[in-house]
């Protein structure tokens, strides 16, 4: 056998016994006449000690030839350690080594295999296995795992069945790019890879398993934005013979079981906000509400004066940043440089300072008088002390501008604090939204979202004021979950297509199989599916996904460890019936 027991195992308790450890050579201290060598693997580390006393000739040789990351296996008596280490699990023993045998010798990594490593990112990917190797990138693993099981346990225990649905289906034009694989025994024709698994799980409810789940993943071919990944793993859940309620009350259990299981922390209040108030309030639809900083809007108390920018912009709104009347000239430009950034995209920002002394100082000083300000303060809820900072322009943009703001200011102020966990449910989603570039309405969600009962008649008359029966689950400014009741008759299936543009023709085409399916009785049923990477990271007290993610690509797509994508043989293009038309 390779080992008795692991690296992270040893105690004092263990002192005496003989044992035989194997994995990889963190580190070795050459003293001459004794060498100390940091043994490591998946569980911890245990100090190994050769001496010339104790150990013979043979092994003292072989020690002195170890380098970093050799892989070696070791038979010793555990010892009490003279010089213990507090820091370190077995830091109180040590193993005399009797025997050793390198199992495999190792070249020098390309970075350090330490917490704390001289290795950046790009070439941190490029050797993944190597990351792994490192307490951050396994923990985070691990923790995956710790997640992933407390998730099936939850769902098993409320009588959920997990049931695998096909990666090879059909490609539909709603969503994002379908990643598509060609048919070699079907020339000229793709399967695609699933976005998510949405029809197949509302299939399997009209098969009568009343309650599914599945950790699966799904694709999707798009431009990558930031902690973004083409391939990426839901934890996809569906439930027959429910309403709303029973679902938000399911999630909302099990969102707690992980926040007991994982941090013993106890979540009594999921505050419910409507999308509108979402974004009238916080000016996204996952607002962080671990802090304040709420939006006043201020066209009634800001506009028909002489300036200019805010008499002509359809939104003028502004937030109270606590304590920050202190800014000084520098740090406010600084903040009026960030919401001017291309990402951001402001033209410029106002703000007002709320003195201690109850006066107010402005950037528009000259146009306002201290009542008008104090109008502003009222809007804005701030205090004595608070900086008033306003932005203005076209509604929808300058929420999100302010929005960007108030997440930049909480990171820089520590108010998003990782340890704190407020969970949210936005719903009442609007059911269709606007395309400019194809002047049509598309689903915010997908087609198969019902609309509720009491909007059904605007459809005809004003489709974009049409509420949608769908709820997201947001924690600490993360969208975790999302989901809705689903349409489960073929006529309002058939209604909603036609509202998305699509003839009689194209909607049986493409989804015939589901509507199909509703002639045959298919209960009233819904879902929600929770984003396993980006969860794990939020519980992790992390908001980037890739360290969670065992073998994840770069924001270009590219897994840079095995070089892919990549080019394929001609032969296969042959027999896949296919050409390349490469455009330079």
């Amino acid at each position: 056998m390779y080992r008795s027991h692991n690296c992270g195992e040893l105690r004092v308790a263990d002192v005496n016994k003989e044992i035989t450890l194997s994995g990889w050579v963190q580190k070795s201290r050459d003293k001459g006449f004794m060498i100390w060598v940091d043994l490591r693997d998946r569980y911890g580390i245990t100090q190994l000690i050769f001496d010339e006393v104790r150990t013979s000739t043979e092994v003292m040789k072989l020690a002195k030839s170890l380098s970093r990351e050799y892989v070696i296996q070791v038979k010793g008596t555990v010892i009490e350690r003279e010089s213990k280490n507090a820091n370190l699990a077995t830091g109180e023993i040590e193993v005399l080594v009797t025997e050793l045998t390198i199992l495999n010798e190792a070249q020098l990594p390309p970075f350090t295999i330490e917490d704390e490593t001289d290795g950046g990112e790009d070439i941190r990917m490029k050797y993944r296995y190597l990351d792994i190797r490192r307490n951050p990138v396994k923990n985070s693993l691990l923790f995956r795992h710790k997640v992933t099981q407390a998730v099936r346990n939850y769902l098993s225990n409320l009588d959920f069945c997990e049931i695998e649905t096909p990666y090879l289906i059909k490609s539909t034009p709603e969503g994002a790019r379908d990643f598509v694989v060609p048919s070699r025994m079907n020339p000229g024709q793709f399967y695609a890879l699933p976005q998510s698994p949405q029809t197949f799980k509302q299939l399997l409810m009209v098969g009568g398993m009343d309650k599914y789940f599945q950790i699966v993943k799904c694709f999707r071919d798009e431009d990558l934005r930031a902690d973004r990944q083409p391939e990426f793993t839901q934890i996809d859940c569906e439930m027959s013979f429910i309403e709303q309620e029973d679902i938000l009350n399911v999630f909302e259990g099990l969102t707690r079981h992980l926040l007991k299981s994982i941090h013993n922390i106890d979540i009594d209040a999921f505050p419910r906000m409507t999308f509108d108030e979402a974004m009238r309030k916080y000016g996204n639809d996952k607002p962080d509400i671990r802090f304040g900083m709420e939006f006043g809007e201020l066209n009634t108390v800001a506009q028909h004066k002489e300036f200019a920018v805010f008499n002509n912009a359809e939104l003028v709104v502004g937030i109270a940043v606590p304590g920050a009347a202190s800014y000084t000239r520098k740090e406010i430009d600084g903040l009026i440089d960030w919401v001017k950034r291309p990402q951001v995209g402001a033209l410029g920002m106002v703000y007002v300072k709320c003195e201690a002394d109850g006066s107010f100082k402005s950037s528009v000083d000259k146009f306002y008088d201290q009542e008008d300000l104090a109008k502003w303060a009222e809007a804005t809820r701030a205090k004595a002390g608070d900086l008033i900072l306003v932005l203005s322009g076209p509604a929808n943009k300058t929420r999100g501008q302010l929005s960007a703001l108030r997440m930049e200011l909480g990171n820089r102020m520590g108010l998003r604090k990782p340890d704190e966990f407020a969970p949210l449910w936005v719903v009442d989603f609007p059911l269709l939204e606007w395309d400019e570039d194809t002047q049509r309405y598309h689903a915010m969600h997908h087609p198969f979202t019902s609309p509720k009962k009491e909007d059904m008649h605007l459809l005809d008359t004003d489709p974009g004021k049409v509420r949608a029966n769908a709820y997201d689950l947001v924690l600490n400014g993360n969208e975790i979950g999302g989901g809705s009741i689903r349409i489960h008759d073929k006529e309002t299936q058939a209604l909603m297509f036609k509202h998305l543009g699509f003839t009689a023709e194209q909607a049986q085409e493409q989804f015939g199989f589901l509507m199909n399916a509703f002639q045959y009785g298919a209960p009233p049923h819904g879902g929600l599916a929770f984003g396993l990477d980006r969860l794990t990271a939020i519980l992790g007290g992390q908001e980037t996904i890739r360290d969670f993610i065992a073998f994840p690509k770069n924001n270009s797509g590219r897994d840079v460890m095995i070089d892919a994508p990549a080019k394929i043989d001609p032969t296969q293009l042959e027999e896949l019936s296919l050409a390349l038309n490469i455009k330079s």
